[in-house]
């Protein structure tokens, strides 16, 4: 996406149009939009002659073939391509790539702070006829995405769960004292702040739905919302839709119990599961 809006600014410094671009690379000049919109991936050939038509050269041309080859390289997440909906795997590139990452959740423990029998009760009730070793590796996938939080590029993460969220029992009684437990753990973290929204706060402006906001180091990438339902996801980046999300979430930490009352109400909660 960063490569793609950078070839367009490029073009259109150059004052290049896209029948002009296409003729370079002979191809359509639907090809060329689509390169733009990342809609494609970047065949190098194709990349350099386009940087000559526009100008560009030395150093310059160097470091964007360097990393446009990069960006060519599949992620890690793709080992686990088999147990990865087509329509979350650009949710696990844009989650690595974040540098903040704010969530409301009214149902579960948020993906990066789930434990493994936390997720793998999770699934079992999502994916009751798969095999064992399929559901595991589901497990691990999750887990693994887990570890940015503890990376050199970890992102901030700001997430407000539902009261609901740690009174519905998952996986019994030991499963839900070690997710909080991992909770309390998460939120010694500087980059981690998680609040807690009481039932006694009542209706908020969030209730509608869960949703993971995302904001990024380039300037060429906008902020981006996700939302999920049943069987597939909405990725929204409008500018004046993501500030509807985002105004939101700031309206939801407002009213949600503060950030230094998380780990006592934490505490508090532990002991319902002994």
């Amino acid at each position: 996406m960063v490569l793609g809006k950078r070839l367009r600014h490029l073009r259109e410094q150059a004052k290049v149009s896209f029948d002009q671009a296409a003729e370079a690379i002979d191809v359509t000049p639907l090809t060329v939009r689509r390169m733009e919109k990342a809609e494609v991936g970047l065949r190098i050939p194709y990349v350099r002659e386009l940087l000559r038509t526009y100008g560009v050269s030395g150093a310059e041309t160097d470091d964007f073939l360097r990393m446009a080859k990069e960006a060519n390289q599949p992620g890690w997440w793709y080992k686990y391509r088999n147990v990865l909906p087509d329509w979350f795997r650009a949710y696990v590139s844009l989650e690595t790539d974040a540098t903040v990452i704010r969530i409301y959740e009214p149902h579960y423990v948020p993906g990066l702070l789930q434990t493994a029998d936390y997720a793998r009760t999770l699934f079992r009730i999502g994916f009751p006829n798969e095999p064992d070793d399929a559901l595991e590796r589901r497990v691990t996938l999750r887990t693994t995405r887990a570890d940015l939080l503890n990376s050199a590029r970890a992102p901030a993460m700001w997430a407000v769960l539902e009261e609901s969220v740690l009174r519905r029992p998952v996986g019994g009684r030991e499963v839900m004292r070690a997710q909080i437990d991992r909770l309390i753990e998460a939120i010694e973290q500087p980059n981690v702040k998680l609040q807690i929204m009481p039932f006694s706060a009542g209706p908020h402006p969030g209730a509608f739905g869960p949703f993971h906001y995302f904001r990024f180091g380039f300037t060429e990438l906008p902020d981006i919302v996700y939302t999920e339902n049943l069987t597939g996801a909405v990725y929204v980046d409008q500018p004046e839709d993501v500030v509807g999300y985002l105004e939101t979430l700031d309206r939801m930490a407002v009213q949600a119990d503060p950030v230094d009352r998380t780990r006592s109400r934490l505490v508090e909660m532990r002991k319902e599961y002994d």
